[in-house]
């Protein structure tokens, strides 16, 4: 996996959760936002002090975090 380097962790800032930029925006946050129906350019907007690389980071990290744990899913 190439390296994210927007992506902290630190266990001062919200909990230790990841972070962009040691800031307190969650990856989860991002992620969720898109996940919402959000554009990439909304949040940009909304959020002025994060930047395209963050978001793309954060959607990357999410990703491989999906693709390298496996979660019971329900089956319907």
């Amino acid at each position: 996996m190439e390296a994210l380097d927007r992506i902290t962790r630190d266990p001062r800032v919200m909990g230790g959760k990841p972070c962009i930029r040691g800031m307190r925006v969650t990856v989860g946050m991002i992620v969720g936002q898109i996940g919402a129906g959000r554009s990439v350019d909304e949040l940009l907007a909304d959020y002025p002090y994060l930047e395209l690389e963050d978001v793309l980071q954060a959607l990357r990290y999410a990703a491989w975090l999906a693709e390298e744990r496996e979660m019971p899913l329900a089956v319907e």
